[in-house]
């Protein structure tokens, strides 16, 4: 979803693109070699952000170019990075897999991925296969079996022989043939596979990228053959790590910008990458619009105000009778549901009223007014806007305060509402108090470096905004 722009961006700031798609060979004026890479960036599954990993100075450097594109773009350390070898232990079995403690995360081993029986309480050796965004309700998958990867090959420890992940056998056959012609040799007691992109690689780009993936199982085997499974009592960091990796999640401004940067090349309808991110089905739309119109399309709004969200709501939802999750971002990197509720109103604006029914009891945060089962909360969002309030009411109708939330420019997507929270907000009490709260969280997010400057004094101009107006 994001490659033509994240192309554009990455060779307009000098980076060289290789192993590029048949449509991006298409799009741009540009060579793209098929040689081994140093860092791959992909769109993650939800379509909210990207994955970049490889090694570590080029993940850095590469994050950083993607991260500027807007001050709502957020960048997070992967702690679980695909090739880190962990020595787990098991913390609970499930149906398909077991969970496996990794020390600061979890894992998911599937049963598939081991011949041997595990159970809650085992220490096991684990490499990660593929991981997981911090904002995604799921668990880096792992395997037993010990890879390195380096792009167009691949080492498999206690393998042997060549494999060639194609369906063209004839290509695969002349592949594997010519492997042995290459400076560099298989290290032994190791397999080699390598991927369909490798079959049409050059000598010299299969043996750099063969000679990047021994050099990657020689410090497996330096750590790893010291190292006998089950040493640690508890979960550590990982024993060793061939890559490194960065999530990156892009807010509603770098969406937009993702567009200019996408228009350049090819068309591109205003908010292209926002209706994508939304489903599948919005992003087989846009695909469709942008075939039948052509250049035709307007050139689009650096802040998206010409975004159509009336017709792409219609299209694809949410509108009034809809049932939408409101999914809180935090700028470390993690989301929550505040919960699902019913889209009571809905205006061709941007506005989405969504309405819950509480079932817990408490007391609101910063509100100080008792929550009880029954209570309903009314949350009036707007596409685009820095923050949004809610409403609490009790059964009888009688308002229990209402709490304004600061929050990157928020999206209504057809199924979630998402943003990231700013940390500060403004509250007003049923007796018509109104407060300023956590000015100081958001201060220690800026010295945490989980939040910029640039962003940190928008989420304060908003909130000085938002009390000065509740308080007429």
């Amino acid at each position: 979803m994001y490659t033509t722009a994240v192309t554009r961006l990455l060779l307009d700031a000098g980076h060289e693109v290789v192993q590029a798609s048949e449509p991006i060979r298409e799009r741009f004026d540009a060579d793209f070699g098929d040689e081994a890479h140093d860092v791959a960036v992909a769109t993650t599954d939800d379509r909210q952000g990207v994955g970049i990993q490889g090694d570590s100075d080029a993940v850095e450097t590469v994050a950083a170019e993607l991260e500027s594109v807007g001050r709502d773009a957020f960048a997070w350390s992967d702690p679980t990075p695909p090739g880190a070898v962990f020595d787990a232990e098991v913390a609970d079995t499930l149906g398909s897999g077991a969970v496996c403690d990794l020390g600061g995360s979890e894992g998911f081993l599937p049963y598939g991925e081991t011949d041997d029986y595990v159970d809650a309480g085992d220490s096991i050796r684990v490499q990660v296969r593929e991981s997981a965004p911090p904002w995604a309700d799921r668990r880096a998958t792992l395997g037993t079996d010990v890879h390195a990867e380096a792009g167009l090959a691949t080492l498999v420890r206690g393998g042997d022989g060549i494999t060639v992940d194609t369906r063209d056998d004839a290509a695969g056959r002349e592949l594997a043939g010519m492997t042995e012609f290459l400076d560099t040799s298989v290290p032994d007691g190791w397999g080699l596979r390598w991927s369909h992109a490798a079959t049409r690689a050059e000598m010299d780009a299969l043996d750099a990228s063969l000679s990047r993936a021994a050099d990657r199982a020689e410090r497996l085997d330096a750590v790893l053959g010291g190292a006998n499974e089950g040493d640690s009592e508890t979960p550590a960091d990982a024993l060793v790590a061939p890559a490194a990796g960065r999530w990156l999640w892009f807010g509603r401004e770098s969406r937009f910008a993702l567009d200019d940067a996408r228009r350049a090349i090819e068309t591109t309808m205003p908010g292209h990458h926002r209706t994508k991110a939304g489903s599948e089905a919005a992003s087989a739309g846009v695909d469709l619009a942008e075939a039948l119109c052509g250049r035709g399309i307007g050139g689009g709004s650096d802040d998206g105000t010409d975004f159509p969200f009336a017709t792409v709501a219609r299209q694809f939802g949410p509108v009034a009778g809809d049932r939408v999750e409101i999914v809180h971002g935090k700028p470390d990197g993690r989301a929550f549901s505040l919960g699902r509720g019913e889209v009571t109103d809905w205006d061709g604006d941007g506005t989405v009223a969504v309405e819950r029914t509480l079932e817990s009891s408490g007391t609101y945060d910063a509100l100080g007014t008792s929550r009880e089962p029954g209570d309903t909360a009314l949350t009036k969002f707007r596409e685009g806007r820095w923050w949004y309030p809610t409403v609490y009411r009790g059964e009888d109708g009688e308002s229990k305060g209402t709490y304004v939330n600061v929050c990157t420019p928020v999206e209504c997507f057809p199924d979630a509402v998402r943003y990231v929270d700013l940390h500060v907000d403004v509250v007003k009490r049923p007796d018509g108090t109104v407060e300023r709260v956590d000015d100081d969280e958001l201060d220690a997010a800026v010295a945490s470096g989980t939040i910029s400057e640039p962003l940190a004094e928008k989420a304060r101009a908003v909130a000085t905004s938002l009390e000065r107006a509740l308080s007429d």
